[in-house]
């Protein structure tokens, strides 16, 4: 995910370099931009009727509705409606690939949306989770998994599935953790469930490097936004709307 910023890094300094200027680049910043509903105020009309075929070809593919939700799910930190839902949906659906996970985990920084509240489209959970991503299994021993959720606190905290509760204090060190309501056993092996760029390191979780026992199940149906759409549709079909619930995951004590 971090692909774009790096290349558009190396443009810049190339073109700068190219036009023989004499202006260095020292640095980079960057922010997120909201892209919704505010930037149809104005519309440019030329750029909307070029727009129009493609306009078609897009909503045929993500305009089908997939199910509901029971209210508006956004992510948050140290613990958030949709940070919630996530982990949780891979735990749910880990049984699919013939594991049984321990807990769950998914980065913050690749939610990339909300879930509306009430109709849920493909192209809402496309909007959630748009890259490709796909989920994987790995083992990590009881003092990586204590190394993990440190460096999860250092980021402000990350998402964390049902199973998992950490508590931190007011620097976000990490003072307890437990699995399945049992304190992290630094000698037992944990078996977890995430995204293959979470477990290869990134985002500064590091302790996943030492992970052993990946299972990659690979292939577009892996995907993380498809693993998500199943997850909706089987909710769907049982006549359930998606919803989560804000736990105390993450708790930092003031």
């Amino acid at each position: 995910m971090r692909k774009k910023t790096l290349i558009f890094v190396f443009i810049a300094a190339f073109v700068l370099s190219a036009c023989g200027s004499q202006y260095k680049l020292s640095s980079v910043s960057w922010t997120r931009l909201l892209i919704d509903k505010r930037y149809d105020a104005n519309p440019d009309e030329q750029a909307a009727a070029f727009m129009v075929p493609y306009k078609k070809m897009v909503d045929s593919v993500m305009s089908p509705v997939v199910g509901a939700t029971a209210r508006y799910l956004e992510r948050g930190r140290p613990e958030g409606l949709l940070s919630n839902l996530l982990p949780d949906i891979f735990m749910a659906m880990a049984h699919e690939y013939g594991e049984t996970p321990d807990f769950a985990t998914y980065n913050y920084g690749g939610i990339r949306a909300a879930l509306p509240a009430g109709t849920v489209t493909k192209g809402d959970i496309n909007d959630v989770a748009p890259f490709e991503n796909k989920i994987v299994f790995v083992t990590l021993k009881g003092d990586k998994v204590l190394e993990l959720f440190q460096q999860m606190l250092n980021r402000g905290g990350e998402c964390v599935s049902h199973e998992v509760r950490m508590v931190a204090d007011k620097n976000y060190k990490l003072l307890s953790a437990t699995v399945g309501g049992e304190p992290v056993d630094p000698n037992r092996n944990y078996r977890i469930t995430t995204i293959d760029y979470v477990q290869q390191g990134n985002d500064d979780l590091t302790a996943f490097k030492s992970g052993t026992n990946l299972n990659s199940p690979g292939g577009d149906e892996a995907n993380s936004r498809n693993v998500i759409m199943r997850y909706v549709q089987s909710m769907t079909e049982q006549g359930k709307k998606i919803d989560s619930a804000l736990e105390g995951r993450i708790t930092i004590n003031n």
